[in-house]
């Protein structure tokens, strides 16, 4: 049968796509991804109120791109090679539909050169788009990007993208002075805590790279520790993880439980007022989603219980990796995490434990349950021990996951050659 291109109409699907579910802070998280990815240690986000003429900017120090790359950079579903272990990035969409769920207009500019200032820049254009219905992106000609929005590239390599015709984030029916200095407090306020959170393993240094800087609006975001793990009276359960095979790759989700003070253990009024988080202490308990170390959720059970204000001192680490997407279901927009059910119930009883433990503390019944709960200034156990709190009775299926998973890639046919004996063996 022979093939028939049929291409998307442009202004029908690129309106469409303003809606994947974006909101400010998450949109602006999607940029600081790409930035990540680029190698960048410091990354700048700044906002003025200019009227009509508004814009946001974000701009970093990375390695920046090539006319080239910009521009494919710039494609829906852009031709990029991603990191299946260690990548922020997944789809090729996240500039572009985080961007475009904000504003009209998104412009990117970037260097790569660091010897030379050479510097390209292209725009997606909503209403340019609705003008034409082509999918066509404005080439920036150099005199524009000599305007002081792009001047940092003038000195060094990294790129800036800037959002303009903001009708998605500035409410100008009401332009007053004092309404617009309330909509900046409320911006700036929502971008910090969203990202000190998002990207707290990065700003703390406790990531293999240079530590990462924000700053918004010149102000610099300190990370927000959802473990309170500098707490005296935190406990550390040791860590555990749940062997998966995806497309016949071996991996493992991992967790790290935390059961946090009591609100009259925190060691200040500060500690114990920062530790509820951002939606407070009912809304915090529950899992932390992490994919290559970036935080993708916050909170919830994940369908395993529901919120109780007998569990809130309970918080939980998960940490995967890009090639577990699948597994997990991530959203376009990396926004949402879904454990499995089959996991949800291999995993229940280790979970049920540590909301015990949690639940033993909150009711103040003295000492722990749980002989086997570590302190933040003991380094976590790599693997549950013979005295782990988390040792449970294990499927032959479940023992073979778990071999593979601690298998090197040399190993790893010889251990599945004993796996397939035992198993003809069992079955004799």
């Amino acid at each position: 049968m022979r093939g028939i291109e049929v291409v998307p109409s442009a202004k029908r699907l690129i309106t469409s796509l303003r809606a994947l579910g974006y909101d400010l802070p998450q949109a602006v998280a999607d940029i600081v991804d790409n930035s990540i990815e680029a190698g960048a240690t410091v990354i700048k986000i700044d906002l003025e109120y200019l009227g009509d003429e508004s814009w946001l900017r974000i701009s970093d120090n990375g390695r920046g791109m090539s006319k080239a790359k910009l521009l494919e950079a710039m494609r829906y579903g852009s031709d990029v090679e991603y990191d299946s272990e260690t990548s922020l990035g997944k789809f090729g969409l996240g500039m572009k539909t985080a961007s475009l769920s904000q504003c009209q207009r998104l412009t990117v500019a970037s260097r790569s050169s660091p010897t030379r200032a050479s510097i390209s820049g292209y725009s997606w254009d909503l209403k340019h788009i609705q003008r034409t219905n082509r999918w066509e992106v404005l080439e920036i000609p150099p005199d524009l990007l000599s305007h002081p929005l792009f001047q940092q590239l003038r000195d060094s390599t990294g790129t800036v993208v800037v959002w303009t015709c903001l009708d998605r984030i500035l409410d100008n029916k009401y332009p007053s002075e004092d309404t617009q200095q309330k909509q900046f407090m409320a911006i700036f306020r929502e971008l910090e805590v969203h990202l000190s959170m998002v990207f707290h393993k990065f700003l703390s240094g406790q990531l293999a790279r240079k530590k990462l800087k924000i700053y918004i609006c010149g102000n610099p975001i300190e990370a927000w520790d959802p473990f309170c793990t500098t707490q005296s009276e935190t406990i550390r359960c040791d860590p555990f993880a749940h062997p998966v095979v995806e497309d016949g790759k071996a991996g493992a989700i991992h967790f790290e439980p935390f059961i946090l003070p009591r609100e009259d253990q925190f060691d200040s009024p500060e500690a114990r007022k920062l530790g509820a988080g951002p939606k407070k202490w009912n809304y915090q308990q529950g899992f932390y989603f992490y994919r290559a170390g970036r935080m993708i959720q916050s909170g919830g059970w994940s369908g395993l219980r529901t919120r109780d204000e007998h569990s809130k001192l309970a918080r939980i680490a998960v940490r995967f990796s890009p090639s577990l997407d699948d597994t997990l279901k991530i959203n376009v927009a990396k926004m949402r995490v879904q454990l499995p059910p089959a996991i949800i119930r291999e995993i229940k009883d280790q979970i049920q434990v540590v909301i015990g433990e949690a639940n033993t503390r909150y009711r103040k019944s003295g000492q722990s349950a749980v002989p086997n709960l570590r302190r933040p200034a003991v380094p976590p156990s790599p693997q549950p021990t013979k005295n782990s709190i988390f040792v449970t009775m294990l499927t032959q299926e479940q023992w073979a996951s778990r071999l593979l998973v601690a298998a090197t890639n040399q190993e790893r046919p010889f251990v599945q050659k004993a796996i397939n004996r035992l198993e003809s063996q069992t079955r004799k």
